[in-house]
């Protein structure tokens, strides 16, 4: 990979280090929106900046998870610094990289700040560095921990995220004292990244919707209000005819006291719709079904039609055993992650992934119902109305989006 030119923001994320304005700095910070060139930037400043200050040291690169810095950071990286003349051994079987450049070897180990639990992989180390890339997706534990790590004398820190609510930790700790942490505060928009083309940014505006639009193209830490799915249109979403489909699965949002909600999609032309629902509200109806009763209504909406499978939210251990025993549907458990699967929704109403029948009312009274719980700190819907949108977001969650991260497939068949 070659690089023609690069911004003045994302050489400044390059050489800070080397630039004696800069040089008494600790850290550096790096936000803002997506694909703005911040990674790649402070990816190859940290691992410069390693090589001509450090000799056999030990440094770390961290990102939410083993894999996600496998695949985004080093895969990608590796060749960029071969082309550079640098000289790299992978180990990533024992998730860590040796890199050598200007007569000196350093060693790069790799960990995943995923869960509260990840901190104790990284307790013990002494690092001379440490990049901590998407930090605001990795629990506070595991980064105070990376960063007492750092306890060598000229050890630097170097942070970069993509923005979320205003009163994230990372956000109130590190951004808002930036000048009392000693570290140098870069704001990136898409604008600083000069690979990218008019066409890419439009069509990047055109995805994202509500919150995620200010956070990911604005690059604010902005708090989440209103309702969740702004973007859902009746006069782009719904019709009134189904196409022929090729394939069909069931999404489940199960409850006893709490309705249950259920959706048959069906894929037609890359675009996935749903063709009917079933929604019953025990306490609209006066009446609890049980789990049998349930299953009977799964079996009449799929009708005759061959179900791939039903998407099952992972809690609801009574239904799953109960459509197990039928031995008539696969069962696949939903993923659960609440934000991340109503970050998948947005994007797939945008990018018109998915439509919905007209005949499924109880969907668009949740669409106009279903809201951000302004009393929270930290981003979480509202728990009530959400029944149609557990279902629909296990499904896009599930199937749609089952092989992405929690960001954007930027591509759709049309």
């Amino acid at each position: 990979m070659k690089f023609t030119s690069f911004s003045p923001k994302q050489k400044l994320a390059l050489r800070w280090w080397t630039i004696s304005a800069y040089q008494h700095y600790d850290a550096l910070i790096c936000d803002g929106a997506v694909r703005s060139g911040k990674t790649l930037s402070m990816s190859l400043g940290f691992v410069c900046w390693a090589m001509v200050n450090w000799d056999h040291a030990s440094l770390a690169i961290c990102g939410k998870t083993i894999t996600s810095v496998e695949r985004n950071l080093i895969r990608p990286f590796i060749p960029i610094l071969e082309s550079a003349g640098f000289s790299v051994r992978q180990y990533l079987s024992k998730h860590y990289l040796d890199i050598t450049a200007y007569h000196h070897t350093n060693r790069f180990y790799l960990f995943g700040g995923k869960d509260e639990s990840s901190a104790a992989m990284i307790q013990g180390m002494t690092l001379s560095g440490v990049l901590l890339d998407e930090v605001a997706l990795m629990p506070r534990s595991f980064v105070e921990q990376a960063l007492a790590r750092c306890s060598v004398d000229r050890a630097k820190l170097w942070f970069n995220c993509n923005p979320e609510h205003p009163y994230h930790w990372f956000y109130l700790e590190w951004i808002k004292k930036a000048e009392q942490k000693h570290a140098l505060y870069l704001h990136f928009t898409m604008n600083d990244n000069p690979s990218l083309s008019e066409s890419v940014k439009e069509r990047y505006a055109r995805t994202y919707g509500g919150i995620f639009y200010d956070r990911f193209i604005l690059g604010k830490w902005t708090v989440s209000e209103g309702v969740v799915y702004p973007m859902f249109q009746k006069k782009i979403h719904v019709t009134d005819t189904i196409p022929e489909c090729c394939r069909y699965f069931i999404s489940c949002d199960y409850g006893t006291v709490n309705p249950t909600s259920m959706g048959l999609w069906g894929e037609s032309d890359g675009i996935w719709y749903r063709i009917r629902e079933y929604y019953f509200d025990s306490r609209r109806e006066g009446i609890q079904k049980t789990d049998e009763e349930h299953y009977t209504a799964l079996e009449l909406l799929a009708g005759s039609l061959k179900i791939d499978a039903v998407i099952i939210d992972p809690s609801a251990a009574s239904f799953i055993a109960c459509v197990h025993s039928h031995q008539k549907f696969r069962v696949i458990k939903a993923r659960n992650d609440v934000l991340s699967g109503i970050r998948f929704v947005s994007n797939a109403l945008r990018l018109e992934q998915i439509r919905f029948h007209s005949s499924c009312k109880d969907t668009f009274r949740e669409f106009t119902q279903y809201c951000w719980n302004t009393n929270s700190i930290g981003d979480a819907p509202r728990k009530e109305y959400d029944h149609a949108m557990d279902d629909i977001r296990y499904f896009v969650s599930t199937i749609l989006y089952s092989t992405h991260d929690p960001f954007i497939a930027m591509s759709v068949k049309r």
